[in-house]
């Protein structure tokens, strides 16, 4: 073996079927964590101006992905004893971290938009 048993461990193999890390990938990947995690990149927002702020999805997806990124240490939820009740949302410096990893993505997304768009339009008229 060329690679350490506990490097490969600590790394983790995602094209391994059994690893847990293909649960935290499509997770952190899915759509709606991904604009989650942009829209909380500088700023802590209620659910509802989080709701606004994500175009398009349902309370139902946000509230469900906003779970599911609480679960795994990327979110944080602020609930404040008051009536009517209010919850905010924040990244945690592990959010914050997977944060700058999809800000990459959405960057080169936005970059190669009309590359990728072409593309597109090329394999639909062959």
């Amino acid at each position: 073996m060329s690679e350490k048993m506990s490097e490969k461990f600590i790394r983790g193999e995602l094209l391994n079927v059994n690893c847990p890390s293909r649960d935290v990938l499509k997770r952190v990947t899915s759509r709606w964590s991904v604009l989650i995690l942009l829209a909380l990149q500088d700023q802590t927002l209620r659910f509802s101006a989080l709701r606004r702020t994500v175009g398009g999805v349902s309370e139902r997806m946000l509230a469900q992905n906003l779970r599911y990124l609480e679960e795994d240490g990327f979110v944080q939820r602020i609930a404040y004893d008051v009536v009517p009740p209010h919850v905010e949302y924040r990244l945690t410096p592990l959010g914050r971290e997977v944060g700058e990893q999809v800000v990459g993505l959405a960057d080169w997304l936005e970059l190669n938009l009309s590359r990728i768009l072409a593309q597109r339009e090329k394999s639909a008229a062959e």
